[in-house]
């Protein structure tokens, strides 16, 4: 149980609850509100970032990298009338976007007709739907596609069907494929890379750095990667500009790293992050997964008749979204991380973002934290001593050793 030196032994005048006719506090929140969601996406980044603020998620979008098509490239130009002159047993489409690039490309240089006419004619293997949907679009009929949407499933059947001798292109989609073509050429394959585009870093690197910073300093609660060249990117930079060991253990602890899916994941995983997957690949099955995630990671506490949970940006209580500054959200957080338990000034002083000396910033703070909750007595004064949250009686038990 708590040290009877450690309770308050009087209230402030502050503390009096005021009874002014209010607005009843609106409830329809999305179940991402209170919530800061970092968006690495260059491709699609729209589009998920309007899936997470219709949830109600604050979005920070920074490209962590650019897509450079390549149909002024000579690389992508010389691939395709390698494959013209010596028709290939089997292709390997990718990406949706890849395929479609490599033909309106080749459509460009008058070769479009003659490229299709090859693929007609050849084994043409579709990643997943989405090339699928490419492939036909284009007139082409695939001969086979995984449910997976795996690479290592696609290698799994061109490996059983015999590939020594064959001539296999690839096309490839901005990253490598690990281990994919290796495996190909050891089987004694030979393959012919499709260099569709590339990845590259972002001309200006500022927005970035400051999806950097905010992760760092925890000013996001999860960051969202929908390609392994966009983590991979992020990481470069991190190291870069000394950032990387904040940067990973951010990751690690408070800032949530979801990706699409685990080849997206491969880079953060070499660096021993942890990262949440789910169970479909795309967008929307991503953003549901962050909508579980997120308010299970938030607290939860029984406080002065209230049920307040503190979330990256704003509080819930009794359901009903309060917007917090940032200033606020530190000194709740210094609270509820020994919920019910008398905080000094100082120690909150020290919890303030910037705070100098002066433990009058702590009370400017404070009023505007209670301001903002709505219910001034969630936080009692405790005078001489500091403050704490008034924690119900019924969970001091549960919380008298936190």
């Amino acid at each position: 149980m708590y040290d009877e030196q450690q309770r308050p032994d009087r209230r402030s005048p502050n503390d009096a609850e005021p009874r002014p006719r209010e607005a009843p506090a609106r409830t329809d929140h999305g179940p991402l509100a209170g919530f800061t969601v970092g968006v690495t996406a260059a491709r699609r980044a729209e589009e998920l970032g309007a899936l997470l603020q219709r949830r109600g998620a604050t979005v920070l979008h920074a490209p962590a990298l650019r897509i450079v098509p390549l149909s002024d490239d000579g690389e992508l130009l010389a691939a395709t009338k390698e494959l013209l002159d010596q028709v290939p047993d089997v292709v390997v489409a990718t990406t949706a976007i890849g395929f479609r690039g490599w033909v309106e490309a080749a459509d460009g240089w008058g070769l479009g007709e003659a490229l299709l006419d090859r693929l007609r004619h050849v084994e043409l293997l579709a990643r997943g739907p989405k090339v699928k949907g490419a492939i036909r679009a284009a007139g082409l009929t695939e001969h086979w596609s995984p449910s997976s949407e795996s690479m290592a499933e696609v290698l799994d059947r061109l490996l059983d069907e015999g590939i020594d001798g064959r001539r296999i292109a690839v096309q490839l989609h901005g990253e490598p494929l690990p281990g994919f073509v290796e495996s190909l050429r050891a089987g004694g394959a030979e393959v012919v890379g499709v260099p569709v585009y590339r990845w590259m870093p972002p001309e200006d690197p500022a927005p970035l750095d400051r999806l950097l910073d905010a992760a760092v300093s925890r000013g996001l609660d999860a960051l969202t990667f929908t390609s392994a060249p966009a983590a991979a990117s992020l990481l470069n930079r991190a190291e870069e500009r000394g950032l990387l060991p904040e940067l990973l253990a951010a990751l690690s602890h408070d800032v949530l790293p979801a990706c699409v899916g685990p080849v997206t994941a491969l880079p953060l995983q070499a660096r021993g992050v942890d990262t949440v997957q789910p169970e479909r690949y795309r967008l929307g099955p991503l953003v549901q997964l962050l909508c579980q995630e997120l308010p299970a990671r938030s607290r939860a506490l029984p406080v002065a008749g209230h049920k307040v949970e503190i979330r990256g940006h704003a509080v819930l209580v009794d359901g009903a979204l309060k917007p917090v500054p940032p200033a606020g959200m530190a000194l709740l957080r210094a609270l509820s991380r020994r919920p019910g338990w008398v905080v000094s000034r100082a120690e909150l002083l020290r919890a303030l973002p910037g705070a100098g000396r002066d433990e009058h910033a702590v009370e400017t703070a404070m009023a505007r934290l209670r301001t903002a909750l709505g219910a001034p007595r969630l936080i009692q004064t405790v005078v001489k001593r500091g403050y704490r949250l008034a924690l119900d009686p019924a969970a001091d038990a549960k919380y008298a050793d936190v």
